[in-house]
């Protein structure tokens, strides 16, 4: 694989859950054949356990982020050093309240009456995303 920059998958987290979530889902055809609800069942808690596998050991450093690596970071038993701050991007990290940016508040508290230059005043007006550029509308948005 020359070339090859990325490798999506390559990693323990990646084939742990596979193995654990292919266990369950061959329980569930199991169950499905020999028409028993109890295989059913336990094969779709096994297979929904593969996903916490996972999500796991994503977050304990054995799942990398998608994306350009350097070559020395390729192999399946290299950890991710950048786990404990979250991946920008992921969803299992922000779910872990992992990667997170201090953002902005998206509106804030306006003035009870606003004008726009016209004479009209709005009560209870709201004025979003501040600045010198700022909406002025009917409540935050």
């Amino acid at each position: 694989m020359a070339g090859h920059l990325y490798d999506e998958g390559h990693t323990i987290a990646g084939w742990s859950g596979v193995a654990v979530a292919t266990v369950g889902v061959s329980l569930m055809g199991v169950g499905v054949c020999a028409v028993s609800v109890p295989a059913l069942v336990g094969g779709g808690v096994v297979a929904a356990l593969g996903l916490l596998v996972t999500w796991g050991l994503h977050l304990a450093g054995w799942g990398k982020p998608p994306g350009k690596r350097p070559r020395a970071e390729w192999g399946m038993r290299v950890r991710d050093p950048g786990a404990r701050e979250g991946h920008p991007g992921c969803v299992g990290c922000r779910l872990a309240g992992r990667g997170r940016t201090a953002g902005t508040a998206l509106s804030v508290p306006g003035p009870t009456v606003a004008g726009d230059g016209t004479g009209m005043e709005v009560r209870g007006a709201a004025v979003v995303a501040g600045g010198s550029h700022a909406d002025v509308g009917r409540g935050a948005s």
